[in-house]
């Protein structure tokens, strides 16, 4: 087949993809699903095991309650209906790193159903669908070797087998890769505002799986889907649809047919390739798990855990919006995460300019920290420092050229603004006399500009205000500077 990239802005054009995504996110409990081994990343192979969790003869499994009042948490928060009854179930199928042959999920009575996230596209907001949240426990893992003596060898460390996840299933709504990427990106903001888990994506935290199909533009029926899975950055997920989708309608387009089949993303290549096919719906032989009883979330409990919602991000990004009167790319930027957001607003409150720390934040530390190849956590200037540079450049004490120094020095000697400041403390020039004194000798020395001055060439005192900063190494009040050398050059 020739390269997917062949294909013509037209072609494409002709063809409406469908995709759905179905997303894993493990549960920040402290211990697993239906038993009291820890559930933390990390742990020595096979160290974090029971009877339980190994699924031996005889062990039965206990509901773990937090991990129910976060599943419950995490519907909410993306506006599904919580049932008051749900139903556990066996999910059956072999896989060496399952070790009962079947999986405890829920099936045809979830935890929760119909919700929707809202997501940015080119054309304004568009809601995406989500057909149901439900809890279910993780499979072992399994690491495949290599040998020299050209032998395969698979290793299975079973720590993982019972961690909570609540998998999220999207209705297939999504149109286009961008928006596949910012439903995403939605999902695990609001994931990490309710703290229900980490969303570390290398840790296995948050795993994606896309359902893909094509169709052209107009037609009701859904082509033939097919799954891509082993997808660990959102990046990743993005361009595996865009290579997907062009390779479907480069199928189509060529007369053959799309096949239902499970691919594989292999990063390296920038290419899916087949892992297997899936010509009919696998049968799991789901019946109710005889172990559990029902799951019942009263009304009461819902109103308990549902007293617990953090204000989630785009109702907090509208409210600081109004609040702060900061523009909304502000707000985006700001809210990035929870953390950073609370301390932003602590600062806001104790500053004399919400606006002005917004300003710094967007024009002076983002720009340093996408240099330094640092995330906003990660940043040495805290918001704190931020505040206080504001204030000072607010007041006057601060010129901005000063402030770049004393930003520059935070990063260099990873030391935050306060620190900094203590230590090299300029101080500007703001007495009249001292910064006539330097204009005056400015002006002596360059009487060719005078005379462009004054014949009309008003620009020309740009000059001389750069020759009197260069002069005060900066250290010139810039507002006074700017008045002082325009009367001196009108006298």
């Amino acid at each position: 087949m020739a390269s997917t990239t062949a294909l013509s802005p037209e072609i494409l054009a002709k063809y409406e993809p469908v995709i759905g995504l179905e997303v894993h996110v493990q549960l920040q409990t402290e211990t697993k699903a239906f038993c009291g081994c820890s559930s933390r990343f990390g742990a020595a192979p096979n160290t974090q095991v029971c009877p339980v969790c190994l699924g031996l003869p005889g062990a039965l499994p206990v509901l773990n309650r937090r991990a129910v009042e976060f599943g419950a948490l995490a519907a909410m928060a993306i506006n599904c209906q919580v049932r008051e009854t749900s139903i556990f179930a066996r999910k059956n199928y072999f896989y060496p790193d399952l070790p009962k042959s079947y999986q405890i999920s829920q099936f045809d009575k979830p935890l929760a159903e119909h919700g929707w996230i809202d997501v940015p596209t080119p054309n304004g907001s568009k809601r995406i669908g989500i057909t149901r949240l439900h809890l279910e426990e993780d499979a072992g893992k399994s690491m495949h070797d290599g040998f020299a003596d050209s032998r395969e060898r698979t290793y299975l460390d079973l720590n993982r087998c019972g961690t909570p996840l609540a998998e999220i299933v999207s209705e297939p709504d999504i149109r286009t890769a961008d928006e596949a990427y910012e439903y995403l990106a939605r999902l695990k903001e609001i994931l990490l505002y309710t703290s229900v888990s980490d969303c570390n994506m290398e840790e296995g935290s948050l795993r994606c799986d896309a359902n893909v199909s094509v169709r052209l533009k107009g037609a009701e029926k859904f082509g033939t889907k097919a799954e891509v899975k082993n997808v660990n950055s959102f990046r990743f997920v993005r361009a595996a649809l865009e290579y997907e989708i062009a390779r479907q309608i480069e199928v189509l387009e060529s007369g053959g047919r799309v096949q239902q089949e499970t691919r594989l993303w292999n990063a390296n290549e920038g290419r899916t390739y087949s892992m297997r096919s899936k010509e009919q719906a696998h049968d799991y032989r789901y019946f109710p798990e005889p172990d559990l009883p029902p799951l019942v979330v009263s009304a009461a409990w819902q109103h308990e855990i549902r007293a617990n919602m953090p204000e989630l991000p785009e109702a907090r990004r509208k409210r600081m919006v109004a609040d702060y009167d900061i523009t909304e790319q502000d707000a985006q930027v700001l809210t990035g995460t929870r953390e950073f957001a609370d301390q932003f607003e602590a600062a806001a409150k104790a500053t004399k300019s919400p606006k002005r720390v917004a300003n710094l934040v967007q024009g002076e530390l983002m720009g340093r920290l996408k240099a330094a190849g640092l995330e906003l956590t990660q940043s040495p200037i805290s918001m704190r420092g931020i505040a206080q540079a504001a204030d000072l450049t607010e007041s006057g004490e601060l010129s901005s050229k000063m402030l770049k120094q004393l930003f520059d020095h935070c990063f260099e000697t990873s030391e935050d603004f306060p620190v900094v400041y203590e230590r090299e403390k300029p101080q500007q020039i703001s007495d009249p006399a001292a910064l006539e004194t330097m204009i005056d000798e400015i002006i002596a020395a360059n009487p060719k500009q005078v005379e462009q001055y004054r014949g009309g060439k008003k620009t020309v005192a740009a000059f001389f205000v750069g020759q009197v900063m260069r002069l005060s190494k900066g250290q010139a009040n810039p507002a006074l500077l700017n008045e002082l050398v325009t009367k001196k050059l009108d006298a």
